[in-house]
């Protein structure tokens, strides 16, 4: 009999076992897959992020390092190399999972689990033996998979999810990217920079559409630069591949059809909970119209033992908010009063420029009726971003009327991904744009931006603008 069990090993779950086995439970984990880490690690967060990396350095080379005073002569992609580099990342990040394991004495049971009961899961290898464990506490941690649609046929070949794309033989010549969400703009990017031409199509009538609207604007901006184009408020109605060639028809706001012909597709519209095989239904688990896992405000299900964790459940599908729930719940489980403030878990798109962003969007503070005032600075005024030759962008503070609370930040520039944190730390401990622009921020950095965005907010204070 274990204290808890963990089913998925995502940085939700592998999070959740760590920190249980370190409030001294006895915990296993179980995983369907060869390797730990779930979509995040093999297939997600870490792999994109490694060919993002490999695609950024190939295209600085080619567009501004004679501009440095570097010359290149033969300059080429070896697609096959950066594949190469992206799974040897992958496999040092899920053997670093596999040791926290050993480390922290979780007993680890590859196989799918379901559930027999609210106390037992049983473990079903890929040779189809299986055998039971029992818990007297269950953690769901079984993530999501790519959604599609009903029409699209998804042949893993030309027409693809984001899974596929990480592992593509060759540099596709014109990428259609159904859905200007983060996960096709990352993709789309991979390529764009290594040559491909890249064709977003969109429903809604911004990129990043759940994020501020200057983002998306500001992102499209740059991304047209690489040799993106977009059709925003598109809906996509058919998808057919024949041969080496894929056409994609799309309805536009007056009902015309366009199409748009490529030799791939990827099928970028979202996630969906990932339940299938758990056989929640066994334990008495119940799940919403949407096949998420409903839970309450202490991320337990209906069963009192059983509780649920990251993309599973509601709320934003994101790594970070996965591990936060993890931990939340394994502290709950031994009688501590965690907390979680869901306003306050940052959102990150890893184009170039970078976006990151915490709080309200300026939509979402219209729409409730709080009064706000708005600070901006653009990285073209940032001596750091000149040096670099990265000033597309700005950041944008949002900030309390009458209070100068900080209410949001949204930041489009190089390095945003780790500018966001000082937004989250400021805006946990309820600091005033003031008070930001009055810390002394190192110079020449990015974060000048930042101080400067929150000078502007009070009183249009900004010194470089």
């Amino acid at each position: 009999m274990y204290d808890v069990i963990v089913i998925g090993s995502g940085p939700g779950g592998y999070v959740a076992a760590i920190r249980c086995a370190q409030l001294g439970m006895k915990t296993a984990l179980i995983e369907k897959y060869p390797t730990l880490g779930g979509t995040c690690l093999n297939v997600g967060c870490i792999p994109s992020k490694a060919l993002l990396d490999s695609s950024e350095h190939y295209h600085n080379a080619a567009h501004t390092f004679e501009t440095h005073g570097i010359g290149l002569s033969n300059l080429k992609v070896n697609l096959k190399q950066m594949i190469t580099r992206k799974n040897d990342v992958v496999k040092q990040n899920t053997d670093g999972i596999q040791y926290l394991m050993k480390k922290n004495k979780i007993d680890v049971h590859q196989g799918l689990g379901s559930f027999v009961d609210k106390n037992t899961v049983k473990v079903t290898k890929d040779d189809g033996s299986s055998s039971d464990i029992q818990g007297k506490n269950i953690i769901i941690a079984t993530g999501s998979k790519p959604s599609s649609l009903p029409f699209i046929k998804l042949d893993k070949d030309r027409v693809i999810t984001s899974t596929e794309a990480l592992n593509l033989k060759e540099i596709p010549k014109h990428l259609v990217v159904i859905g200007g969400g983060v996960i096709g703009l990352e993709l789309g990017s991979v390529y764009a920079r290594l040559g491909a031409k890249v064709s977003v199509i969109e429903f809604m009538d911004s990129l990043i559409p759940t994020m501020d609207r200057t983002m998306g604007k500001e992102l499209q901006k740059s991304l047209k630069k690489i040799g993106f184009e977009f059709f925003l408020k598109h809906k996509v109605t058919s998808v057919e591949s024949k041969g080496k060639e894929v056409t994609v028809k799309a309805e536009t706001p007056k009902g015309e059809t366009v199409e748009v012909k490529g030799d791939y597709v990827l099928v970028s519209i979202g996630r969906r909970p990932y339940t299938d095989g758990l056989n929640a239904e066994a334990a008495g688990v119940k799940l919403t119209d949407r096949g998420q896992i409903e839970v309450n405000d202490h991320l337990q299900t209906n069963v009192p033992n059983i509780y649920a964790i990251g993309d599973v459940v509601k709320g934003a599908m994101l790594a970070h908010k996965a591990e936060e729930e993890g931990v939340f719940v394994a502290e709950t489980l031994v009688g501590q009063k965690p907390h979680i403030n869901y306003n306050l878990i940052p959102g990150v798109v890893y184009t170039w420029p970078e976006v990151a962003a915490v709080g309200y969007t300026e939509e979402q503070l219209k729409e409730k009726g709080i009064k706000y005032k708005t600070g901006k600075f653009p990285f073209m005024a940032s001596g750091r971003a000149r040096a670099s030759m990265d000033t597309d962008g700005l950041v944008k503070v949002l900030a309390d009327a009458e209070t100068d609370e900080i209410l949001g930040v949204h930041m489009i520039g190089p390095r945003t991904a780790d500018m966001i944190a000082e937004a989250v730390v400021a805006m946990e401990y309820r600091a005033s744009a003031e008070d930001i622009s009055r810390m002394s921020h190192a110079h020449p950095t990015y974060t000048e931006a930042f101080k400067e965005a929150c000078l502007a907010a009070t009183d249009n204070r900004a010194l470089h603008v």
